[in-house]
């Protein structure tokens, strides 16, 4: 048996990238965005990113009038990186989430080069808005 300290594991979803799907008041229904299917674009982004990045549901982000609004959020190797969050609105046709599983799975924010098409959906928050996200 060695006698050098084992690592501890890291924390699980902490070596991943992270999607969070707002769901609240405005984004994820039909009422605003219509021609959506909401669901199955929460679940897509689930299953195509199972093992690569954790994809949670939230409430409401704050930025309803970019409806459907989806963060990504770098691993810790891609915060190191100096990879920061990126928050893309009107995420509402499936080549957009085919667009962003593509790119998560290249590693995401500050390890893979965001693509060029995912800039007509990024957009920065407000500060607030981005604060209550990170806490």
């Amino acid at each position: 048996m060695s006698r050098r300290a084992k690592k501890a594991a890291p924390a699980p979803g902490a070596a991943r990238p992270t999607v969070t799907v707002c769901r609240g008041c405005c984004c994820g229904t039909p009422a605003k965005v219509p021609r959506l299917e909401h669901e199955a674009q929460l679940t897509g982004l689930r299953s195509q990113l199972e093992g690569v990045a954790m994809v949670r549901r939230a409430g409401c982000l704050g930025a309803c009038e970019r409806a459907n609004v989806i963060v990504i959020q770098p691993s810790a190797e891609g915060r190191r990186a100096g990879g920061r969050p990126v928050w893309l609105g009107q995420v509402n046709d499936p080549g957009a989430a085919a667009d962003i599983t593509a790119w998560v799975k290249d590693g995401g924010p500050g390890l893979a080069e965001v693509p060029g098409i995912l800039d007509l959906y990024r957009f920065s928050p407000s500060r607030r808005v981005r604060h209550e996200l990170e806490d």
